[in-house]
């Protein structure tokens, strides 16, 4: 490992502000990483800024009714504010709109177009009559070819995760006016990836197979074996960083060509502030590069961006791209779309005085090897037993008890004691999982220190034995100050403004993290504390409350905004004058907490195929959006199996499991009956999501 650290974060879309999503996959356990190795003496730039050419940008700017750069303004400030608030320690945060990032990006893909990197392929595109303009992938949406979701992207399924290309979709159609759009011809700049196969396998899939986390290294192994593809450098798009190329107007460079790019310009926009040499860090061999991403950036950071920089020929390859999984909330997928988000920005706002809590819950919660969960229950429960009742109250009774007894100065003790090697094994085994990438362990091995220093106290009992044992009751105090200073220390990476209370409490300085390995005593007796001071506060009920209701109005607001009405295959007036005027009465009426126990959602019919030796029986795969299942329908007289492929339903979720015919049938859809007595299921009025709540 090197001592040069060149950390860069995933750069976040400016068409909207950060949630805990990001926070707990890549912005919080990168800071930990880049102050744990500034803490260790490293030279480390930790690198990051504002992707504002996506596609969702656009998306934003046109939903608004204001041009890109206003969104990019609005979204870079917040987002900029956000981090800094919550104590990210980015180096350099910019912005891929800055003048450098053009010329950086530009002079890059010129010098892969001198070096012959590209092929030029002219090919048909979807193109939008109405709107007069090529479409990007995002701004087409059609049917997934793999799991039925009506709503995939042209680039993406974000239901099943399958990476698309336009063409895949069933039945496509334009973002822009939501007509079919024609395919027409235009010409574009592909990097060949296949001829980077080789190089991949073996500075991968041969060199980091034993000290690359699994998600990472089965997902670019699994898009080495299939093979890969020329990809388009470029598109046909009016909002980017134009190609540098003579009768190329109109044409910009692809987002994921520029926004990895940013990392090198940030660094030198850095270097020119600090007289820095930004080659050291990106084409010295020495040098450590590390990517901190979420699951869905893999293939962008190990494979496209790799080959970029081989085509290039003067970079380094990264020494780690620790990617995370996905963090949900409240059992939910996050989503940006339906507001289902904690905010950082509203945190802070909501929470002031308490971004080491929200640090601390995210990290002890960091989805790292497979997808977690956070909760506003677990959050307070963290917060109250642990912050509070753990790390805080141990600081708390040292400070206390030394004010109290000692006039806040260090009493004597025995440097031997052997307690204190278990400072310098906490602050070891803290190091080794942090180099390792193993953030929850190493936040489990800081609170450890704190729970032994609590067992400590409460053995020593030193306020019982002051009385009888004064020597032995200072030497407790004096290895529980070298506790408390070491958890002073160790947390700075975690928590940094409960740490930087800590050494104002106990009025130490920084030490190296070395010499917290090293080092038996880390205040010397005689030394005057500061007065104690409260490092956490419990959070009440009322609080997580006010918290729950937000996201329950979110709920509603959602259920709101989904307009529903029975789809009629009637011939209007005519068709309802035949409806039977004999109708069953209303039933009894039931109280809202009777209705909000019904789990209904918007799913999709992937199969469909007749029960044996059962005339009405169908059988149905059905998506939706929480998960695969099968229901057993009694409809086989009104429909036939092929016709309802693909067809988006109302399904009642939360049903019992019920066997019909050996079939475990696993909910319930919504059906009326028509004038002619066949069956009609009730649908949205529009194509939606999988798993759309409805209300």
């Amino acid at each position: 490992m090197s001592d040069r650290k060149l950390i860069t974060a995933a750069l976040p879309y400016a068409n909207g502000p950060v949630h805990i999503g990001h926070l707990a996959g890549v912005y919080i356990p990168a800071d930990v990483y880049a102050r744990f190795q500034r803490r260790s003496g490293k030279d480390v730039a930790f690198i990051c800024g504002s992707d504002e050419h996506g596609i969702p940008i656009t998306i934003r700017a046109k939903k608004e009714g204001v041009t890109p750069q206003d969104i990019v303004d609005k979204y870079h400030g917040i987002i900029k504010k956000s981090f800094s608030d919550l104590g990210i320690s980015f180096d350099e945060y910019s912005r891929t709109t800055s003048p450098k990032h053009y010329d950086v990006s530009q002079d890059f893909f010129k010098t892969l177009y001198n070096k012959e990197k590209f092929t030029e392929e002219v090919s048909e595109q979807y193109f939008d009559e109405q709107a007069n303009e090529f479409l990007a992938d995002r701004y087409i949406v059609g049917t997934c070819p793999n799991c039925g979701n009506v709503n995939a992207y042209g680039d993406q399924c974000e239901n099943c995760g399958s990476t698309l290309s336009p063409s895949e979709l069933i039945n496509p159609h334009s973002m822009l006016s939501g007509n079919v759009p024609i395919l027409k011809e235009t010409k574009n700049w592909y990097l060949p990836l296949n001829d980077y196969e080789t190089f991949l396998n073996e500075w991968i899939i041969e060199g980091h197979k034993d000290d690359w986390k699994t998600n990472v290294y089965g997902q670019v192994k699994s898009w080495l074996n299939a093979g890969l593809k020329p990809r388009a450098m470029t598109r046909d798009l009016n909002w980017g960083v134009p190609v540098p190329l003579p009768n190329a107007e109109g044409k910009v460079l692809y987002v994921w060509f520029d926004a990895p790019i940013g990392y090198i310009s940030f660094t030198q926009e850095w270097a020119e502030k600090t007289g820095k040499n930004w080659k050291d860090y990106w084409q010295d061999p020495k040098s450590d590069l590390i990517h901190f991403i979420g699951k869905d950036n893999i293939v962008f950071h190990c494979i496209i961006f790799p080959a970029m920089m081989k085509a290039h020929g003067d970079y380094i390859m990264p020494t780690n791209v620790p990617a995370f999984e996905f963090l949900n909330l409240e059992n939910e997928k996050i989503s940006t779309s339906r507001n289902w988000a904690v905010w950082a920005h509203e945190y802070v706002e909501e929470f002031p005085g308490q971004q080491d809590v929200l640090r601390y819950a995210l990290l002890s919660s960091a989805p790292e090897t497979k997808d977690n969960n956070f909760t506003w229950k677990d959050f307070q429960t963290k917060n109250n037993s642990e912050l509070v009742g753990i790390f805080g109250n141990f600081i708390n009774r040292v400070a206390v008890l030394i004010h109290k007894y000692y006039d806040g100065v260090i009493p004597a003790g025995n440097a031997d004691a052997e307690e204190l090697v278990e400072i310098k094994r906490s602050a070891a085994e803290i190091s080794q999982h942090l180099e390792n990438f193993e953030f929850r362990n190493s936040l489990t091995a800081l609170m450890n220190l704190a729970r032994f220093g609590n067992q400590y106290l409460q053995v020593e009992e030193p306020w019982k034995t002051i009385k009888d044992n004064p020597e032995k009751a200072a030497h407790s105090l004096f290895v529980g100050a070298q506790i408390a200073v070491a958890l002073a220390q160790l947390s700075e990476p975690f928590m940094p403004f409960s740490s930087e209370k800590l050494l104002t409490m106990f009025n130490v300085e920084k030490l190296n993290w070395s010499d917290i390995e090293t080092k038996t005593i880390l205040i010397e007796t005689g030394h005057k504390i500061n007065e104690a001071s409260l490092l956490f506060s419990k959070i009440e009920d009322a609080t997580i409350e006010f918290q729950i209701q937000k996201l329950e109005n979110t709920k509603e607001e959602n259920k709101k905004a989904i307009a529903l009405q029975t789809v009629s295959q009637s011939e209007g007036a005519e068709a309802e004058a035949q409806i039977p005027k004999i109708l069953l009465p209303a039933k009894d009426e039931i109280q809202f907490d009777d209705f909000t126990k019904i789990d209904l959602r918007t799913a999709t019919i992937l199969t469909a195929e007749k029960v044996e030796k059962a005339d009405k029986l169908l059988k149905f795969t059905v998506d939706t959006g929480v998960d695969i299942r099968t229901v057993v329908s009694g409809v086989a007289e009104s429909f036939k199996p092929e016709e309802l492929i693909g067809k988006q339903v109302m399904i009642l979720l939360n049903l019992a499991p019920r066997k019909i015919r050996g079939i475990v049938s696993q909910g319930m859809f919504l059906l009326t009956t028509k004038a002619d007595g066949k069956l009609t299921f009730v649908t949205p009025d529009e194509d939606v999501a999988n798993g759309i709540e409805i209300g």
